[in-house]
């Protein structure tokens, strides 16, 4: 049976909400530096919105790094609670580390998630030069010695990049998945960059951080944690056709300040919505590695909810959390 990370609803909710354009620009917060997918998510998105005019301005978008993403929602919380021009780039690292309680006592239910519109394969990454050249490769020589490994990943210890390897390794046998070290940076530029230089022997992250390095030369995806071969990298192999029964996705999406009206939410996922009906955004999930996922609006809210759930319990499971 495949161990998957998050359980995704393929939906499409429809509000029929035409073109509203905003007052003033609009900023996306992308909690991190730039070059990961949180980056990836203000920067196309926003761009997006304003080429096919759901907002009559461009969208600024400002990096926040800092506490895995952390900073930036405890800034929204505290300082922009009813900032109706406010988005923030979210993922399934978002609502991991919530979950968690990574952001000292912040919950889910201080901000508004309104929608996600893509989800981005999971991928375990090694530099051009590694002796590793598959999966196997690398799972074996760590069962071997796993002391002698290091991940580098843009997520906390304990998060979602975190758990992707373990669950790997897990299923080559290693019995004791706290022998492995990990680094969690801000974001998967970061990471890559570690892993590059020779910092950490692996990285491990989503398809549209590593597009870019991958087109460069700088790297090699050893797997993508999903059930068939990504379109337009048809040439990296999944994890389950290795022999590793572990697909794990991480929804790219948004949320908003808790404070704002109904209105402005439901305004903001008549946007997202509008962005996922584009052929600019479905270019842009082929360009990046992304698969389709469209939900917005409550039943986004409704999801996450369910989510936070049952990643709390999957982290007790596999030891992360007591």
């Amino acid at each position: 049976m495949k161990t998957r990370l998050f359980k995704v609803l393929l939906t499409s909710a429809v509000l029929g909400l035409g073109a509203t354009g905003a007052a003033t620009a609009a900023e996306c917060i992308a909690p991190a530096n730039p070059g990961g997918g949180w980056d990836f998510t203000c920067r196309q998105v926003g761009k997006i919105m304003f080429d096919i005019g759901a907002v009559d301005k461009p969208v600024q978008v400002t990096n926040m790094a800092g506490g895995g993403g952390g900073l930036a929602f405890n800034y929204v919380v505290s300082e922009r609670n009813d900032d109706p021009e406010l988005i923030v780039a979210a993922s399934s690292a978002t609502t991991t580390r919530l979950a968690q309680n990574a952001y000292a006592g912040m919950t889910a239910d201080q901000v508004r998630f309104v929608g996600a519109i893509g989800i981005d394969p999971g991928v375990i990454v090694v530099a051009a030069d590694s002796p590793y050249k598959t999966l196997s490769d690398l799972l074996d020589a760590i069962v071997a010695d796993p002391a002698a490994f290091t991940f580098a990943g843009g997520s906390a210890v304990g998060g979602f990049d975190h758990m992707k390897p373990l669950m790997l390794l897990q299923r080559a046998g290693l019995t004791d998945i706290t022998k492995v070290k990990y680094i969690g940076l801000d974001g998967g530029g970061d990471a890559i960059t570690q892993t590059i230089g020779g910092f950490t022997q692996a990285m491990t992250g989503d398809m549209s951080e590593v597009v870019g390095f991958l087109k460069s030369g700088d790297i090699r995806v050893l797997a993508v944690l999903s059930d068939e071969r990504v379109p337009g990298f048809d040439d990296i192999p999944t994890a389950v056709e290795q022999g590793y029964d572990v697909v794990a996705g991480n929804w790219r999406g948004l949320y908003i300040p808790r404070g704002v009206s109904d209105e402005t939410f439901q305004k903001w996922a008549g946007r997202l919505q509008q962005v996922a009906d584009s052929d600019e955004w479905k270019e842009a999930m082929a360009a990046n590695g992304l698969a389709p996922f469209t939900l917005v609006g409550t039943d986004f809210q409704n999801y996450i909810d369910n989510l936070i759930i049952e990643i709390r319990q999957m982290s007790k499971d596999i030891g992360v959390i007591q």
